[in-house]
């Protein structure tokens, strides 16, 4: 099977599990979701925009989202108690 197919299959099976996610209430499935969702940009920067191949520029994108994803859990949960 192709690698951009078995990339969609995960993405859509991610989405999914973010569907059901967002069903329940609270902090833990807020980070879920967050978490998710960090899961989800790092297949597409890697995968379908083909940073793994490039040495260091994954990360270079990867985490400022997967900062920015935290500080937002941070403030969900801190805005949640």
């Amino acid at each position: 099977m192709d690698p951009l197919t078995k990339t969609w299959g995960l993405l859509v099976g991610l989405t999914l599990a973010t569907t059901l996610l967002a069903g329940f209430e609270g902090a833990a499935a807020g980070l879920g979701i967050l978490g998710l969702a960090f899961l989800k940009a790092r297949l597409i920067l890697g995968r379908f925009l083909q940073l793994a191949a490039a040495p260091g520029w994954l990360a270079v994108f990867a985490v400022p989202v997967g900062v920015w994803l935290l500080l937002i859990g941070v403030g969900y949960a801190i805005v949640l108690r």
